[in-house]
């Protein structure tokens, strides 16, 4: 009975949680989140820091800064007022000080030469709440054993710190889109050469891939073209925190792979980033996981 209240009482939490991934643009205020969690006004935002170790008002514009700060480095269909609208913010000026006061920049700079240290240290808390609370719980079920086809791609490699990743991933926006591979027509590949918790950080390597059979320059720099190979690969689709794939890659590996009594193959896991944040909600973002097998 305890247990089960226990359950209750978080899932209204997290339903909170979900409601502000869902909203970024909505009024929320302490009581309209209350009323979404069904708890008194007067005791939420105490019961949330309690649960969650942070604010809700904090966690509220953590929300909000970080799809805006994605909006701002990988982004470039809206202008800076546009983002801060979009936001919450009644004026840009304001948008411009809580932002220059959370990361030491102002949406311009951030823009055009993001300081990323800064900002992860910033969204610590938050990312550290998110990781608890919100990650997907995935059962052996959720896996299908496919068949896929061979993927000719282009890569650039990330070599180095995982904290670093988003610099790699601002310049490989930008040659993605001199070169008119767009998202909408290419698909998006990330593949997995080592594991961050026991590699070194000078020796971590991922790949950020793009699907295209297109020629390239020889000269182009950091960019070689490849093949996913095809194969038989168990798929286990990933819904929300696209920046943590680690529980869904951990399951896979600890939980499926014992009970499937499959047996792997010479290629490293990899995943094709379906649907992306910030174009959609975090909880809503899709990344399918793929763990190539005999």
């Amino acid at each position: 009975m305890m247990k089960a209240a226990l359950n209750n009482y978080q899932a209204r939490m997290k339903r909170v949680i979900d409601f502000i991934e869902r909203n970024p643009e909505a009024d929320l205020s302490l009581d309209v989140l209350s009323g979404v969690a069904a708890f008194s006004k007067h005791h939420f935002h105490r019961q949330f820091s309690a649960m969650f170790g942070i604010s809700v008002y904090r966690y509220v514009q953590l929300s909000r800064m970080k799809r805006a700060s994605y909006r701002l480095a990988f982004r470039d269909d809206s202008s800076v007022t546009d983002i801060a609208f979009d936001s919450g913010y009644e004026a840009p000026d304001a948008f411009a000080r809580a932002f220059r006061q959370q990361f030491g920049q102002s949406p311009s700079s951030f823009r055009v030469s993001p300081q990323w240290d800064p900002w992860l240290s910033a969204f610590e808390p938050f990312e550290t709440t998110r990781r608890l609370y919100m990650n997907q719980q995935h059962l052996n079920e959720d896996v299908n054993v496919i068949e896929t086809a061979d993927i000719p791609v282009v890569s650039m490699e990330h070599r180095g710190s995982p904290r670093n990743i988003r610099s790699t991933i601002e310049r490989f926006i930008d040659w993605r889109k001199a070169n008119g591979l767009s998202p909408a027509s290419h698909a998006t590949y990330n593949i997995f050469h080592n594991d961050p918790r026991t590699t070194a950080e000078e020796d971590y390597r991922l790949d950020l891939c793009v699907a295209t059979d297109k020629s390239l320059d020889n000269e182009t720099a950091g960019i070689i073209s490849g093949l996913i190979p095809g194969g038989r690969c168990a798929r286990l689709r990933v819904t929300g925190n696209p920046d943590n794939l680690e529980p869904a890659a951990l399951f896979l590996y600890r939980e499926w792979l014992p009970d499937s009594g499959e047996e792997l193959r010479d290629f490293p896991l990899y995943c094709q980033r379906v649907s992306f944040f910030p174009d959609v909600a975090e909880q809503e973002a899709i990344t399918d996981v793929f763990l190539p097998l005999k």
